[in-house]
């Protein structure tokens, strides 16, 4: 039994030791990734003190250094990893901002969500609502960028403005169009407006890696060069996943509640509406968040032929045929 609860303490046993520069589960699997962002989406997470949150640090740093403390446990260890993983850069180790997080994604999505599903027929809420979640969006988008592509505050302001607009543009518009459709038509305005948004804000946010490129490197973690290429598609993965994260709440909750609106009693509890609302997009987030994160690797990769060609030639002219993939992060 203590063997299997105790991590050996001897760092000249390489094979006894855990990697916690990776996550614990397979990456390349559909499967690994949900277990994984499952685990670190965990919104009990976004609560951990700081305290907690560097005696995590401090651990998975001392065990990759081969000086944690004896009789530590891999169960502890795999915690310590987990807590880590959700409140530090991947690539920058900076801790980041609790709402920029994606362990709070959920409470700070269901609120959101739950109040543009409730509150999309007047113009100030529909105002408020799709500028609130546009300003949770550049935070999130913010935090977890690629931290190897720098972007300025007049940028940031920008990708904002831009990002908003867009979102208000679409909600308003919709909803004028929308006023002798029928009630489920209506209902649709906030998910287009959010799907909208995706498209602008988050390219707004990473321009710099649209303009010049994001680092990529060779499978052994060997800086490589910068492609525009590789940003895109990095990009273009992380709006799809955006945007699935929130098709069952706001694309499956309009068609429950105007089932629901048939029936008397539930018209009678009108105050009742908003907190269903919000509290249904939170069970759908739980899952989806992970889902929509696992959609594709946090690692992603790209042909070396299907890169830049200056890139593509440098690599081949130093490496030959001995780099067929190069990698780089496509962020959250």
């Amino acid at each position: 039994m203590a063997e299997t609860e105790a991590m050996s303490n001897d760092s000249s046993s390489p094979s006894n030791r855990l990697d916690l520069g990776v996550p614990r589960w397979d990456q390349s699997t559909f499967t690994g990734r949900f277990k994984h962002f499952l685990n670190i989406t965990d919104m009990r997470l976004s609560v951990c003190s700081d305290k907690q949150l560097e005696d995590a640090k401090g651990l998975v740093t001392n065990y990759k250094l081969g000086l944690e403390p004896p009789g530590t446990t891999e169960e502890q260890l795999w915690h310590a990893q987990k807590v880590y993983m959700s409140a530090f850069h991947p690539d920058s180790g900076e801790k980041q901002n609790v709402i920029g997080r994606m362990s709070f994604q959920v409470p700070g999505g269901m609120i959101l969500t739950g109040c543009m599903l409730q509150f999309y027929k007047t113009v100030p809420a529909v105002v408020f609502w799709q500028w609130a979640n546009q300003s949770f969006n550049a935070l999130v988008n913010y935090t977890n960028r690629n931290a190897a592509s720098a972007i300025t505050n007049k940028q940031i302001g920008m990708s904002y403005v831009t990002a908003t607009s867009s979102a208000l543009v679409a909600a308003l518009s919709l909803n004028s169009l929308t006023k002798k459709a029928p009630p489920l038509v209506a209902r649709y305005v906030p998910f287009v407006a959010v799907a909208a948004a995706n498209c602008v804000n988050i390219p707004m946010m990473r321009q710099q890696e649209v303009l010049h490129g994001i680092t990529v490197y060779n499978e052994q973690g060997q800086e490589l060069g910068k492609s525009k290429k590789a940003a895109k598609k990095g990009i273009s993965q992380v709006v799809l996943s955006r945007i699935s994260m929130t098709v069952p709440g706001m694309c499956g909750l309009p068609i429950v509640m105007e089932r629901l609106l048939r029936y008397n009693w539930f018209r009678q509890v009108a105050w009742s509406h908003a907190i269903f609302q919000t509290a249904a997009c939170g069970a759908f987030l739980i899952f989806m968040v992970p889902f929509g994160c696992s959609l594709f690797p946090q690692k992603a990769s790209i042909a070396v032929a299907k890169l830049e060609p200056e890139l593509r030639d440098e690599i081949y002219s130093k490496y030959g045929d001995g780099i067929q993939k190069v990698y780089f992060n496509k962020g959250l």
